[in-house]
């Protein structure tokens, strides 16, 4: 059996404001745009994993949720409470330095990890903590 990530979900509030730090901070590439039963469906991913798509979508979007979710959902979100995605990089301190100059909310300055990584930690404009790890010796 062989099963890979396909998608994976991060809660936004505004997806302008995502776009611009998922695209053009991360330099993530937007594969769908498009409107949908009155939402917004978009998927952005790194150019060098054509086969992996992170969806921003709105707290609300599941059809399933009571309003109490949806709104418990959103107050998550704007307390940071949800957690985003890992990224691997190749230079956890030349990324630090993008995000941060970009003013990219900073969690965690690049640090060795004891676990055999170096990372840091941002907040996305949403409030979504997003990890970005190198494996150390490299």
């Amino acid at each position: 059996m062989d099963i890979k990530l396909s998608q994976c979900f991060v809660a936004v509030d505004d997806h302008d404001k995502a776009l611009a730090f998922y695209r053009d901070v991360l330099g993530l590439e937007v594969r769908n745009d498009v409107e949908f039963e009155g939402m917004r469906w978009v998927t952005v991913g790194s150019p060098s994993q054509p086969d992996v798509n992170i969806v921003l979508e709105p707290p609300a979007a599941n059809p399933n949720a009571s309003p109490a979710d949806k709104q418990a959902m959103a107050e998550l979100l704007a307390k940071g409470m949800l957690r985003g995605v890992i990224f691997s990089t190749d230079d956890c301190d030349a990324t630090f330095e993008r995000v941060q100059a970009a003013g990219g909310e900073v969690l965690q300055e690049p640090i060795d990890q004891p676990y055999g990584v170096r990372d840091c930690a941002f907040r996305d404009p949403s409030g979504n903590m997003l990890r970005f790890t190198q494996p150390r010796g490299r």
